[in-house]
């Protein structure tokens, strides 16, 4: 018999797992300034994501060894290591969904110890690719090759209903406006920062946390409630 999953996990990765949002902190050290006039661009929704990024990116101006040491001082929540082992304990698949980019993401994550890197063998990293061809950095979008109807680096809607083959009750975990079209695929959303500001401004139901540890005391209680209606409704039918 097929187990039913209790659970689906969705995190954003920057400023959700990691400390700061990793492509700003290259394009603040090594893009040319031209950078922010495409970042308003995209807030104000001229430009979806993914041209944000590409066109971006093709202004940074930096080794592969400068990137990296960039990268190995943003750090992690370190409550991560929590709630994936609380994913564990109760069979919840986790996967990280991301905007940004898989370089990045395992660069951040290969640093966080041996204990972190075996639990997150359990879940997938969505996320566009990025690689250096000597000082120049160049963009792809493996995920999906064609553009979502908003133009996402990585269209967080879909990958929610492609990993969810079950259609079993998801969580996301966010922070930023990217996160703003996945919140809309989810049951469960937890928002902190410009996401929570947006969740506000739009009468979306949310939960706020501070770090991760605020989601993982969550889901613990949220399954354990399950648990408790589950068996008193089979002790009331059985009595």
């Amino acid at each position: 018999m097929k187990k039913t999953i209790s659970a689906i996990l969705f995190l954003d990765f920057d400023g959700t797992i990691s400390r700061r949002d990793a492509v700003d902190v290259i394009l603040e050290k090594y893009a040319d300034p031209e950078w922010l006039a495409f970042e308003e661009d995209w807030r104000v929704g001229r430009i979806g994501s993914r041209d944000c990024l590409r066109a971006q990116m093709s202004l940074v101006r930096a080794s592969r060894n400068q990137i990296d040491a960039l990268l190995d001082e943003i750090g992690i929540d370190e409550e991560l290591t929590t709630l994936l082992q609380i994913c564990v304990t109760h069979g919840i698949p986790f996967h990280i969904v991301s905007d940004g980019f898989d370089y990045c993401i395992r660069r951040i994550l290969s640093a966080a110890g041996k204990k972190l890197a075996a639990l997150l063998r359990g879940g997938r990293v969505c996320a566009a690719h990025l690689e250096s061809r000597g000082h120049v950095w160049h963009t792809e979008f493996p995920i999906f090759h064609q553009a979502c109807g908003h133009g996402c680096a990585t269209c967080k809607p879909a990958v929610i209903r492609l990993l969810n083959r079950t259609n079993a009750p998801s969580i996301f975990v966010g922070d930023g406006l990217s996160d703003c079209y996945a919140i809309k695929s989810a049951d469960i959303v937890f928002a902190k920062d410009a996401l929570a500001e947006y969740c506000g401004e739009q009468s979306l139901e949310f939960s706020p946390y501070q770090n991760l540890a605020d989601v993982a005391a969550y889901i613990d209680r949220w399954l354990a409630g399950r648990v408790f209606l589950r068996d008193e409704t089979q002790y009331r039918i059985s009595a």
